[in-house]
């Protein structure tokens, strides 16, 4: 059984959040969530929630060591645009990129 979590308009950009992602692509579920308890990136928090609300959707396992992540990605959101205070009293712009995370996750069989 299949299960996925979506987080939409997360103010992170993309590209950070994809390096968190390689961190725990392939790994069981127990296991990716001690790696981003200790990854020291703000971004792990989005992917941490994110992976906890995929783990709650698959309901056939409670246990999350019997879940494996089968695909993790980041797409891009759209981007935020904002004023900064700039020289001369001028205002300068700066783009607030943002992304939307994905993360499937399955049952993992018990083979005796």
């Amino acid at each position: 059984m299949e299960a996925k979590a979506v987080a939409k308009f997360v103010r992170f950009g993309p590209r950070k959040v994809g390096q968190v992602l390689n961190l725990i692509r392939g790994k069981s579920a127990e296991e990716a969530l001690r790696i981003l308890k200790f990854t020291p990136r703000s971004s792990a928090l989005a992917v941490e929630k994110t992976l906890k609300s995929a783990v709650a959707n698959l309901r056939s396992a409670r246990d999350p060591g019997q879940m494996r992540i089968t695909e993790a990605y980041v797409g891009q959101g759209p981007t935020l645009k904002r004023m900064r205070p700039s020289a001369m009293g001028r205002g300068a712009q700066f783009k607030r990129k943002t992304c939307h995370i994905t993360i499937k996750i399955e049952n993992i069989e018990l083979r005796k």
